[in-house]
């Protein structure tokens, strides 16, 4: 396991050299690969040189071992050393190559007619709060709203900030249905009804990383509506753009022009095209993509959000928790850091066999 941690070593420093050159910052796009490389290999080399110094100590604390004091402090280093082995194990599980990106998140509505889409606008919420309270940056690229208040659909990019931790390494868990129990405000004998809403999640691409032909994409124009149908704007500024070789189509009627609209369009379509090349090439990504329920339907559902036990359950680690108002607030770290834990002894088992 530790035959390559000098190589990463080495790797590393020779990143810091090229890091402090004010040249290599002239090419934005060089300096943030550099920059997201470092910081991937920053926590590796400083549990490695620890994992170092405890074996030198070690060593020198057995030389001295018929002094008791050093015999018990060349203990104690031993089990530092194996401690510090276990956390570099888990750190050299190959990562996924998306962690540090950002991401485009879809809610939509599915079974249960304005309940589910209620819910939808309420999981809508919870990623939007769940995202301030890391210090993300949210951008609404498109959304449908219904009448009493809910989502049909919605669209929403994240961004983490620059190196380190992507939005896509803690939201790449929320992909699939999302159910929900409540009395709905619409329900006027107070019984409890189950419905449904989807969450789709993909790894923001950036330009460079789908190309898209003007020959491959049919542009439509058309006028926005609101709620109910509703005229919201008297010019054709909404965008429908359809894939021409996938078929995908990619609607975005927000921004008051035709331009920003096409843009927003074009970034769900790449977000969406990356992650259907990565689940052709049968990449990791593909079972992560399939796992995402692409139809929502009350029955495969990932989670649970029990309203009258105010219960949350994930049915994929079995994690329950009575604690719903408050990730419904965007909460959301006990559950993904669940899904995150299961994910990564999932990969030791794999790495291991």
């Amino acid at each position: 396991m530790f035959d390559r941690l000098g190589d990463l070593a080495s790797e590393h420093a020779e990143l810091e050299r090229a890091l402090a050159d004010p040249g290599v910052h002239a090419d934005p796009e060089q300096a943030r690969n550099l920059g997201r490389r470092y910081a991937e290999l920053t926590p590796i080399v400083a549990v490695y040189r620890e994992w170092q110094q405890a074996g030198d100590d070690e060593t020198a604390a057995r030389e001295l071992a018929e002094d008791p004091a050093f015999a018990a402090e060349a203990g104690e280093l031993a089990k530092k050393q194996h401690e510090l082995e276990e956390k570099l194990r888990r750190l050299l599980v190959p990562k996924d190559p998306n962690d540090s990106r950002d991401t485009i998140l879809e809610v939509k509505a599915g079974e249960g007619g304005e309940e589910s889409a209620l819910f939808a606008g309420d999981l809508l919420r919870m990623y939007l709060r769940y995202a301030e309270r890391r210090g993300w940056k949210t951008e609404i690229l498109d959304s449908t709203a219904t009448g009493l208040g809910g989502v049909k659909d919605a669209t929403v990019a994240v961004k983490a900030g620059k190196g380190g931790e992507g939005a896509w390494s803690r939201l790449k868990y929320e992909g699939g249905v999302h159910r929900v129990q409540r009395v709905p405000v619409t329900e006027s004998q107070g019984r409890i009804h189950t419905s449904a809403a989807g969450v789709l999640v993909m790894p923001e691409a950036e330009p460079v990383d789908v190309q898209i032909g003007e020959n491959d994409i049919r542009v439509d124009v058309f006028r926005s509506s609101g709620p109910g149908g509703q005229s919201v704007n008297t010019t054709d500024s909404a965008v429908r753009i359809t894939h021409l070789p996938t078929g995908i189509v990619v609607s975005c009627q927000n921004e008051k022009s035709q331009l920003q609209n096409k843009e927003q369009a074009l970034r769900i379509l790449r977000a969406r095209l990356l992650a259907q090349a990565e689940a052709d090439a049968g990449a990791k990504a593909s079972a992560e993509r399939k796992a995402q329920v692409r139809t929502v339907d009350r029955s495969e559902r990932v989670r649970t959000y029990n309203f009258p036990e105010n219960r949350i359950a994930d049915h994929r680690v079995g994690y329950k928790a009575y604690n719903l108002d408050q990730v419904i607030d965007g909460d959301l770290d006990a559950v993904i850091d669940a899904l995150a834990a299961a994910d990564l002894e999932a990969k030791l088992d794999e790495h291991a066999g």
